[in-house]
């Protein structure tokens, strides 16, 4: 089958999870023997009349990356700008891939939802789309703000032209139901995988020194890292000593600055910054737990890298993640927004290292059976299967609630 991906982000051009996502989807689909074309984009800034778009074959993978046209917009300060430009130079290069036509067109989050729409529609194919998070989930509930209200309408918009859809999760299916159904093409649940080779399992042994936790990932206000921080001085009590790293870049630098602190926990909470992968195994074989505090979470691919390399998971039953890990067996998990309870499954966590190294190990087995990029490569490829062209039609324009999801909170 020959399938055109299209996504915002794919190596080398990788922002977050979504990029390594497509990466391993597309490179997966090609082993299985699929034709697959990769829809992307140059890095941002790139100047198209010095750079233009590129074409190469990567890992059996032919990526065509466009610089978007024109290129002096900023995602940060013209958002749906920036998203337009890009959109027009992919739907270019679509139709610019020669003889070479597809079977399916794979959308990948509402920043791409112009050009997968516009080359569906062209080759006469059907639209396939993941919806990877929604603007609504990411700010607990609201749609607030013209920006906000934009993001929202182009996801309703993808969601409703899609002749299939897929989330990573079943709370994001029915996020994605109760957000801009009835009426939806039918939604299939695909986790995530992880490619364990490259995390290396380390078993964790005791030492008598204070404990380290790690959070890696954006610092968003939806990550929750916050709580993590709250938590600390409660663990301190009972573990002194006891550390925070805190791995990756976002908006909430200041903001998680200011709250360790006013927690008093300033000089204990390390901010080492966006890290490699390298330096992330070091941190990740070095600390004694992963501590996920996640207050939404359409998946939360973290965890299984963090129980990839063995090290033990407090999570928050936010979203996905309450599917990712299971409580008890995989790891520890705790009601999202509740500091004590977090930092009381911490503490179970340090008292009893034997029973946390058990549950590591028990993480890494599953991972390796339920979690392979095989499996979602071949369940995407039944999706692909199955997904008939509908007949085009005009939809009826949904309204915007300012509080999309009432029942979050945060």
């Amino acid at each position: 089958m020959k399938v055109l991906l299209l996504s915002w982000e794919y190596p080398p051009v990788v922002i977050g999870g979504l990029g390594r996502h497509v990466h391993h989807l597309a490179t997966e689909l090609a082993l299985a023997g699929h034709d697959v074309v990769v829809l992307s984009r140059r890095p941002t800034a790139t100047d198209p009349t010095t750079h233009p778009t590129t074409d190469e074959i990567c890992e059996g993978v032919r990526v065509v990356a466009a610089a978007e046209d024109p290129h002096e917009f900023a995602f940060g300060t013209d958002m749906m700008a920036w998203t337009l430009a890009m959109g027009h130079a992919m739907v270019r290069a679509g139709l610019g891939l020669g003889d070479w036509r597809p079977d399916v067109v794979h959308a990948h989050d509402w920043l791409v939802a112009h050009p997968a729409v516009a080359l569906a529609q062209f080759f006469d194919v059907p639209l396939v789309s993941t919806i990877h998070a929604t603007e609504a989930g990411r700010h607990s509930g609201w749609v607030a703000g013209p920006v906000s209200r934009q993001v929202h309408a182009l996801e309703s918009w993808l969601v409703r032209e899609s002749d299939s859809l897929i989330t990573c999760s079943a709370s994001m299916r029915d996020e994605i139901g109760e957000l801009f159904g009835p009426e939806l093409a039918e939604i299939s649940v695909i986790r995530n995988g992880i490619d364990t080779d490259g995390w290396p399992f380390a078993e964790r042994r005791a030492h008598s020194g204070p404990a380290e936790l790690l959070y890696f990932g954006r610092l968003e206000y939806e990550k929750g890292v916050h709580h993590a921080i709250a938590a600390l001085p409660r663990i301190r009590r009972t573990h002194p000593g006891t550390t925070l790293t805190i791995a990756g870049d976002g908006t909430q630098l200041d903001f998680l600055t200011s709250e360790a602190r006013r927690h008093k926990v300033l000089k204990a909470t390390k901010f080492v910054g966006r890290v490699d992968h390298s330096q992330l195994l070091t941190l990740l074989h070095r600390a004694d737990a992963a501590v996920l505090p996640s207050l939404y979470e359409p998946f939360g691919i973290v965890a299984l890298e963090a129980a990839a390399a063995g090290l033990p998971l407090v999570a928050s039953t936010a979203g996905g993640l309450g599917e990712a890990v299971i409580d008890g067996v995989t790891g520890l998990s705790y009601p999202p927004d509740d500091v004590p309870a977090l930092a009381a499954a911490v503490r179970a966590v340090l008292d009893d290292p034997s029973a946390a190294a058990q549950r590591a190990t028990a993480a890494r087995l599953r991972l390796t059976s339920d979690f392979t990029w095989q499996t979602v490569a071949r369940e995407t490829s039944q999706v692909y299967l199955g997904a008939k062209r509908a007949e085009r039609r005009a939809h009826a324009r949904l309204p915007i609630a300012e509080r999309a999801l009432p029942h979050r909170t945060g």
